[in-house]
C-alpha cells in the first residue's frame, strides 16, 4: 500500500471563493482534518444496571486546513472571509471535498462557515496560518486503498 498527499485532491467552493485547497496549495505538513465535533453515540445505565444508547443525529465537523504561510491561497482564504463575513447572506455556504483516487477516499462537507481569522504569527521561520471551518453536514466513504501488486 501506498499513500501520498500528491494524491489528494481537495477544493472549497463558495461565496466569493473557489479554491484548491489540496496538492499544490503549499499545504503544510500537518495537512488537513476533519473531526467531528460530538460523539455519535451516548449511553446511560439506570439505577438498575440496566442501560440505553442514545444515537446523536449531527453528522457536523470542525475542518482544519493547514496551509504555509507563503501559499497563496491564504490570500484567497482572508478575501472570501472578508466578503463572507459582509452579510448572514453569504454566511455558512461553503462545500468544500476532499477525494483521494489512491485509496478511494471521498469526503463532502456542507454547510461550512469560518469559525474565526487564522491567529497570524511572524517568527524566526514563517510556519503556517490554519483555517478552521464549521460545518453542519459530513459524509465520508473510505476507500479499500491501493491494491497490492
Amino acid at each position: 500500500m501506498v499513500y501520498s498527499f500528491l494524491d489528494v485532491l481537495a477544493g472549497i467552493a463558495g461565496p466569493g471563493i473557489i479554491a484548491n485547497i489540496g496538492a499544490g496549495a503549499a499545504v503544510s505538513e500537518e495537512g488537513i482534518s476533519i473531526e467531528p465535533i460530538e460523539d455519535k453515540n451516548t449511553m446511560q445505565i439506570g439505577a438498575d444496571g440496566r442501560g440505553q444508547h442514545n444515537m446523536i443525529a449531527s453528522d457536523a465537523c470542525t475542518v482544519t486546513i493547514r496551509l504555509l504561510k507563503t501559499s497563496p491561497v491564504n490570500a484567497l482564504l482572508m478575501a472570501a472571509f472578508e466578503f463572507q463575513s459582509s452579510s448572514s447572506s453569504f454566511w455558512g455556504r461553503n462545500v468544500l471535498t476532499v477525494v483521494n483516487p489512491q485509496t478511494g477516499d471521498i469526503t463532502t462537507v456542507q454547510a461550512a462557515a469560518f469559525k474565526k481569522r487564522p491567529a497570524l504569527t511572524y517568527a524566526k521561520e514563517a510556519g503556517m496560518n490554519e483555517w478552521v471551518f464549521d460545518a453542519i453536514k459530513v459524509n465520508s466513504v473510505l476507500g479499500i486503498g491501493t491494491p497490492e501488486v
